[in-house]
């Protein structure tokens, strides 16, 4: 299925990878994402506002899956207004599984996004703004400026990752802080635990918990030899829960350090937006352990995503 998709930089290959990644990690330098801090405030207050301070209420509808979207939008220079189509987009996408046979939905979405792109790329080509979305069409790599394929497979990328990542790390969140309510307690009275406990959370739920790639090399591992060519699922989820390198694996805990976590990859393909996804987890959790310092979660009655590599919940009914 992923043939029939434009090129992306997560499934391409130096020397092209590594000019790609130069050009589109200008959007996300430490400073520009430092600046956006004061922003994400704003947007997550604006959203506890809108939610009841008892409940019940729908955490993804509401609360994680709104976060990303606004922010993300409001980095490419898109309306905000239409960040509702984006995520049902990105959800179809990411839930249609070929193994399952499911390619029609997951097209569709993918179609719609390039003609929504397709246009908003040729506005900025006429209209330029101070938006990332008019610094991709104005880029280039080595003199040449980037192929309307490029362009629009940057955009299906920056959407859906800076959609699914946060909002699924969120919502997996709130379910391990409300099985885990001293945990919970001991974060809300110490806001200064949030990052270490961000980055456990990470580890112990991973939202993306896996990416297929190709063996450039033969490969020996545990008595297993790959082939050159071969294809391989690399499964961060697995490696998180890995005693040898974090011992007692399967228990949650808050003072771990997991320095080795591998959620965001590593390498060469290392997630662009880490460091967006961590600043945008660290407000929200903060922001929630304060304005709703306890919740229950009804676990019976959420809905889980159906997608493989991406483990989340498309509802979680809270209070």
């Amino acid at each position: 299925m992923t043939d029939l998709f434009l090129p992306m930089l997560i499934m391409s290959d130096p020397p092209r990878h590594t000019q790609l990644r130069h050009l589109v990690s200008k959007a996300f330098t430490p400073r520009r994402i430092a600046g956006l801090e004061t922003h994400i405030h704003t947007i997550v207050d604006d959203l506890l506002d809108q939610s009841p301070e008892t409940g019940p209420w729908d955490f993804v509808s509401e609360f994680s899956g709104p976060l990303p979207a606004i922010v993300i939008a409001d980095m490419l220079g898109v309306p905000r207004e239409d960040r509702d189509r984006f995520r049902t987009w990105s959800t179809t996408l990411i839930q249609s599984n070929p193994v399952r046979g499911e390619f029609g939905a997951g097209l569709d979405a993918a179609a719609a996004l390039y003609e929504y792109f397709s246009a908003f790329l040729a506005d900025r080509r006429a209209h330029p703004q101070d938006d990332l979305m008019t610094a991709l069409v104005q880029a280039e790599v080595d003199g040449e400026h980037l192929t309307e394929e490029e362009l629009l497979g940057f955009c299906l990328l920056l959407l859906v990752a800076g959609h699914e990542t946060t909002t699924n790390l969120l919502s997996n969140s709130a379910v391990i802080l409300a099985q885990h309510p001293e945990d919970r307690r001991a974060l809300a009275d110490d806001p200064e635990l949030v990052p270490a406990a961000v980055e456990e959370l990470l580890r112990y739920d991973s939202p993306v918990q896996g990416l297929a790639r190709t063996l450039t090399r033969q490969v020996d591992l545990h008595g297993q030899a790959m082939a050159a060519g071969d294809t391989v699922l690399l499964l961060f989820g697995s490696a998180n829960r890995d005693d040898h390198a974090f011992p007692d694996a399967d228990h949650f805990d808050i003072n771990r350090r997991p320095e080795r976590q591998v959620a965001f990859g590593r390498g060469i393909h290392f997630c662009l937006g880490a460091s967006l996804a961590r600043l945008e987890a660290r407000i929200a959790l903060r922001a929630l352990l304060t304005r709703r310092r306890d919740w229950d979660v009804d676990i019976d009655s959420a809905v889980r995503l159906r997608s493989g590599p991406i483990r989340g919940f498309a509802s979680l009914p809270i209070q």
